[in-house]
């Protein structure tokens, strides 16, 4: 009856990064961190979670002599972002 929740993603902060890089395909890390309310130190450990997961990659550069952090959703992201939705609509009354 109810569906097994990806504990990956069953995280307020995760799951928040995962919407929105559904929505953007690929973001910066200081996008994520306002768009969140998050710290960049919490922020940072939920990401390498979501990394390590193959959930995201991650790619770290410089821009104007500033280290530039961008977050990119990979297809098993996406894949299981899906599957984690529909999971979470059998806990929803019919």
């Amino acid at each position: 009856m109810f569906k097994e929740l990806d504990p990956i993603l069953h995280s307020q902060l995760r799951l928040a990064v995962m919407s929105l890089l559904i929505s953007v395909k690929e973001a910066e890390f200081t996008f994520l961190k306002e768009k969140t309310g998050s710290t960049a130190g919490n922020l940072s450990v939920q990401i390498t979670k979501l990394k390590d997961a193959g959930y995201v990659e991650v790619t770290k550069q410089f821009k104007d002599n500033y280290p530039q952090t961008i977050c990119k959703i990979t297809s098993k992201g996406i894949k299981a972002f899906e599957v984690y939705v529909k999971a979470l609509q059998t806990y929803l009354p019919k």
